[in-house]
């Protein structure tokens, strides 16, 4: 988070709360599939497509229908087709944007219509909405500006236009979703791309909610940019198992990008976290440490160490530990003797 004011404050929503009701559907949902349209979506409060009772449209057009036009009787078709009930949506809901870290919010319906007990937080829905433009999905349909769907029973195409004005008066704009209500003021999640950053700026009752939107990008905009603050080809580490005759190699998983400002970048240190001994067995592609990331004494990221290689205890390495536990004992002749039986199960060479 680069900027924050009353980022916890729990606030209504309004339609910024069909973010999250995407995102679930993209997840959980089979786009191509087709809906038939039920009576009791029709008619919703609010904006609205105008579904007619017993039109098919396809759960894609649905989600585009949502995000674009801010569809309530689009988001009620999804929740009913998802989970059967609202209530049990809302369920989802919340047990996903518990997932995704939004911890300081409640929802009680798929579209943001005033509910008591309908809440989020600036950081929340920042959180929620950078988990889902991490989907492609999603990322393409709301900074689509215009979509058409074509006729599945109520006469003629739709066309429908983005409401959302940023991605036609901000350089790199690429979403994400407006909302009003009178309880709840006008509310925006942003998103925009500039020199391979993208940034999500969130704005909860702002009655200049675009251009309080647009100055908060362009604060971090100017005063960020994306660092390229480790690369992966250039780390490797050898770590010791608990047989001191095998190392297992392990390599950092991919490179580490972060928005810095240059007195920042100053001032960036990685620290190593690994166990002195590594315990086997070990998998490849197994965990087997991080490199922290630290901001003076703040950490900041964590990136995953990983084996690139099995690494085994073998029948040969018994037989020597055997050996060695006999030397250490002070023996100046050592002998080994292992029941047949024992080794020929193991597939092994029997010795006497």
């Amino acid at each position: 988070m680069l900027y924050s004011e009353n980022e916890d404050q729990m606030l209504p929503p309004a339609s910024t709360t069909k973010i999250l009701t995407a995102i679930i559907i993209i997840e959980d949902c089979n786009l191509d599939e087709i809906v038939k349209v039920p009576a009791q979506t029709c008619g919703i409060e609010g904006s609205s497509i105008y579904l007619t009772e017993g039109e098919k449209i396809s759960v894609r057009d649905l989600l585009y229908g949502l995000m674009l036009r801010s569809g309530n009787d689009c988001a009620e078709t999804l929740a009913l087709h998802h989970s059967g009930s609202i209530e049990a949506f809302a369920k989802v809901m919340n047990e996903r944007a518990e997932r995704i870290g939004a911890t300081h919010s409640n929802f009680e319906n798929p579209h943001g219509l005033p509910r008591e007990g309908h809440l989020t937080t600036a950081h929340d829905l920042g959180k929620i909405a950078a988990y889902a433009l991490r989907n492609a999905e999603f990322s393409k349909i709301v900074q689509t500006t215009k979509h058409v769907v074509p006729d599945g029973g109520c006469g003629y195409d739709r066309v429908l236009q983005n409401k959302n004005k940023m991605l036609i008066q901000y350089e790199g704009a690429d979403g994400v979703k407006t909302g009003y209500t009178k309880e709840a003021g006008r509310c925006l999640v942003a998103s925009a791309t500039q020199h391979s950053m993208r940034l999500v700026s969130v704005v909860l009752n702002s009655p200049q909610m675009y251009e309080r939107c647009a100055e908060l990008l362009d604060n971090c905009f100017a005063k960020y940019s994306m660092r390229h603050i480790f690369d992966k080809n250039k780390y490797s580490v050898q770590l010791n198992t608990e047989l001191a005759w095998k190392k297992c190699k392990a390599v950092c998983e991919s490179d580490v990008y972060y928005p810095l400002t240059d007195e920042e970048m100053r001032v960036i240190h990685v620290e190593e976290n690994f166990p002195s001994i590594l315990p086997l067995p070990v998998r490849k592609g197994e965990r087997v440490g991080e490199l922290n990331f630290y901001l003076q004494n703040q950490l900041i990221f964590s990136q995953k160490i990983v084996s690139i290689m099995d690494v085994d205890r073998n029948f040969a390495d018994i037989i020597r530990e055997i050996a060695k536990k006999n030397m250490t004992r002070g023996n100046g002749c050592a002998s080994i003797s292992i029941l047949p039986r024992a080794v020929s199960g193991a597939g092994g060479p029997v010795i006497n």
